[in-house]
């Protein structure tokens, strides 16, 4: 495989905010079909064998995780939508359903997240 026939890898987890950020972006932005997906559901199998296929490639395996290009690894959300916004020619803030899910949904998921975890640290110093 050359760097001009390699279709570039995202590794997507089911029910994942952050890898559902990078699949609305590719759907929205066309370019679905250009890149290869490897969807799992967590604890499975599969789960198993993807993060084994990208522990030598990265220092910490999380998802979303992307190969952009030959031997070319990124593990960030705004990272991997970055490269294929840059790609495309697209700006992300100009795309309607990315950014209903980045100003909605996701927002109000990080921020309760982010209350939860203070509120477990809170706890345990109880």
């Amino acid at each position: 495989m050359t760097s001009e026939t390699f279709k570039p890898i995202v590794y997507l987890k089911e029910n994942c905010p952050f890898c559902l950020k990078v699949r609305l972006f590719l759907l929205e932005s066309g370019l679905g079909s250009d890149v290869e997906s490897r969807d799992f559901v967590p604890g499975t199998e599969q789960e198993e064998k993807i993060r084994a296929e990208l522990s030598p490639h990265l220092d910490r395996v999380s998802f979303p995780s992307a190969q952009l290009e030959l031997g070319r690894y990124v593990t960030e959300s705004d990272d991997i939508i970055a490269f294929f916004a840059a790609k495309a020619g697209r700006d992300p803030a100009g795309m309607t359903v990315y950014r209903n899910y980045v100003d909605g949904v996701f927002a109000m998921s990080m921020k309760l997240w982010k209350e939860n975890q203070e509120l477990k640290k809170a706890a345990s110093a109880a």
